[in-house]
């Protein structure tokens, strides 16, 4: 006989010691042997820790005098039950070995938590979640995947309650659900809203048939959104019905539908830019304030003080002036930056909470009209034509061209320097390498994608006999050194 060997994956904050302790608790209250230890992981997401648990399947008194020995590291291949409280940390496991297609129940949550080298993507970087649970479903016994993390908060308890009563139900451990139970109730804090959670999981996991049918969902490709029409919403909301037309008019310049398809989305992206009026009307969604309380764990009997900082330059706020107002207001603040001062910048503390705030807000997001006057639209609009011109031409020379330039929309994000840089970017681009192959424009956009600097794609362009981008400009500041400052080398 063996004992059953329980391996829990859990990130910072969410109670995984709890468990284990739990865990631990619960199996000499049934009066089986037990031991659990921990591995701390690492912080900012690159790992989680791990705790191990091992319980004799029979009580104590069923072989008096003798006591099992437990082994203080989890065993690749060895385990009986992976619990995890992370999609991609359950994975992590399933390529470190530690589970066996012939022993190991998976119990594990369908929720993302990014991880630090997903984030740190030029573009979309996130692990694809259909392939997890597809390579999850071929190295395991079995799987129970269920979105623990929206359990947890309906309960309004932490995810380790929630994973307790997944562990009951699963049948891994042979205690009864009072055990468990009694267990959360002796730890004495927070109690009823761990019992809330645990019977939330249990109550699901018990649904064997239900939850296979998710699982077999899961592993079905999702059907391709419609682009065309969430795209059309997106600008109407951002903008108004007019613009919502222009949309449809620019994609219908394009016969091809896979160029139509790749453009409907980056058009719409770009159409809708980031400015002021857009973040102020953003900070007043519905949706947003009861995230906030949701996140910021605000009971029923609570107040919540919301503020909201801004730093709005000049360039935020020339977007909306017309063109010979803004013109002059970016040059005086070029003359004062090439003084050496800093950027002009206007920091606000904004209480979205209160009237005034709110009422600040509101003026702002009410500025869509202005929109159109500003210098920002217009140019915004101007490139968007050189881009949308530059497709057609591609299109009408070789389909495959014109496909990869409507890709190059790909580099207009983010908002400042970081959107200014990939207009330039996806400019250059166009105007050096509009009229070569698809393969040529393809391999220039993946390298502008590569990195933030752009020696990846200087270093392409120059390879297909296209110049560098011109060096952009950089105030040198000087700073005077405090009398009782050492510089140090």
């Amino acid at each position: 006989m063996k004992p059953v060997n329980v391996l829990i994956c859990a990130l910072g904050g969410e109670g995984g010691g709890v468990l284990a302790e739990w865990l631990y608790s619960a199996a000499v209250r049934a009066g089986h042997a037990a031991q659990a230890t921990s591995i701390p992981g690492v912080a900012q997401r690159t790992g989680a820790t791990t705790y191990y648990v091992e319980v004799w399947p029979e009580p104590a008194t069923s072989h008096p005098g003798r006591r099992p020995v437990f082994s203080l590291n989890p065993a690749p291949g060895a385990i009986d039950l992976l619990v995890s409280s992370e999609l991609l940390e359950t994975v992590r496991q399933v390529g470190n070995g530690m589970v066996s297609p012939d022993r190991t129940q998976v119990i594990s949550s369908t929720t993302r938590m990014l991880t630090v080298a997903e984030k740190m993507q030029p573009t979309d970087g996130r692990a694809d979640a259909a392939q997890l649970v597809a390579t999850l479903q071929r190295h395991v016994k079995a799987a129970e995947l269920l979105d623990l993390a929206q359990l947890a908060q309906q309960a309004g308890t932490a995810i380790s309650a929630v994973l307790f009563g997944a562990i009951a139900a699963s049948g891994a451990l042979p205690f009864a659900r009072s055990v468990y139970e009694e267990t959360i109730t002796a730890s004495g804090k927070g109690v009823a809203a761990s019992l809330r959670g645990f019977a939330l999981a249990y109550d699901a996991v018990t649904q064997r048939r239900a939850q296979q049918a998710i699982v077999e969902a899961a592993l079905q490709p999702a059907p391709a959104p419609d682009l065309r029409a969430l795209g059309r919403a997106r600008v109407a909301s951002y903008q108004d019905e007019a613009y919502a037309q222009l949309y449809e008019q620019r994609l219908d310049r394009f016969s091809d539908p896979a160029i139509r398809a790749e453009l409907a989305r980056w058009l719409a992206l770009w159409m809708a830019f980031d400015d002021i009026v857009r973040v102020a009307a953003l900070k007043l969604v519905s949706t947003r304030q009861e995230r906030v309380r949701r996140e910021a764990k605000v009971g029923d009997d609570e107040l919540l003080k919301l503020y909201d900082h801004f730093k709005p330059g000049v360039p935020e706020f020339a977007a909306l002036l017309p063109h010979s107002l803004a013109t002059r207001l970016q040059a005086w603040d070029r003359r004062r930056v090439a003084a050496g001062r800093e950027p002009w910048a206007l920091p606000l503390k904004v209480g979205t909470h209160t009237v005034l705030g709110t009422l600040a807000l509101r003026f702002v997001a009410a500025l869509k009209g202005q929109r159109r006057r500003g210098s920002r639209f217009a140019l915004e609009q101007a490139l968007i034509e050189r881009w949308l011109d530059a497709v057609a031409l591609g299109e009408a020379q070789d389909p495959a061209l014109g496909l990869e330039l409507a890709k190059c929309g790909r580099l207009i994000k983010g908002y400042g320097s970081t959107n200014e840089r990939g207009k330039e970017n996806l400019l250059h681009i166009i105007q050096h390498l509009a009229g070569r192959d698809a393969a040529t424009v393809r391999a220039a956009r993946e390298a502008a994608l590569a990195d933030d600097a752009g020696l990846a794609l200087d270093q392409t362009l120059t390879a297909h006999g296209a110049p560098k981008r011109p060096l952009r400009e950089q105030v040198v500041r000087w700073y005077r050194r405090r009398p009782d400052e050492t510089i140090r080398a």
